[in-house]
């Protein structure tokens, strides 16, 4: 019965660690003075790819509905963290860069995010940390549809 509480209760422990992870990150950017992005807006930055990302797919992604979504891309763009681009597989379509302007955002929040995990790591040790890892990179390839 043990085991099936703790399987019972990971998605929950993950929301917990992840939603740890996000927090840190996002107070590190306001430390760092940036102070014009919300939680609602980094979410949404934090999904775009390298080569930028629609709308719906970031929508779909932060599991916000389309509308809330262009709205929080609309308030990144007159900001200057993101922009707009016509996306080079379909001429119709339009994809959501980062800019040079998210650069420091995208920094105070990565270093953060590096010094979580040197904490994890210490926490339950570099093996058990590389471990979940593994795993939960393994698990991607059933759960995730934008890997």
């Amino acid at each position: 019965m043990g085991d099936r509480r703790q399987r019972q209760d990971l998605g929950v422990l993950l929301f917990v660690a992840n939603r740890a992870l996000e927090q840190r990150a996002f107070d590190a950017v306001v430390a760092a003075g940036i102070t014009d992005i919300t939680l609602a807006q980094a979410r949404v930055a934090a999904r775009i790819g390298p080569d930028g990302t629609r709308v719906s797919d970031l929508a779909e992604q932060a599991r916000v509905t389309k509308q809330t979504a262009a709205f929080l891309v609309e308030q990144l763009e007159r900001a200057g963290y993101v922009e707009r681009v016509p996306d080079p597989t379909d001429g119709r379509a339009r994809l959501v860069r980062l800019t040079a302007h998210a650069g420091p955002v995208v920094r105070a929040a990565d270093a953060e995010v590096q010094r979580v995990l040197a904490e994890w790591a210490e926490h339950v040790g570099e093996e058990r940390l590389d471990q979940l890892h593994e795993i939960l990179r393994d698990l991607r390839d059933v759960t995730d549809p934008w890997r």
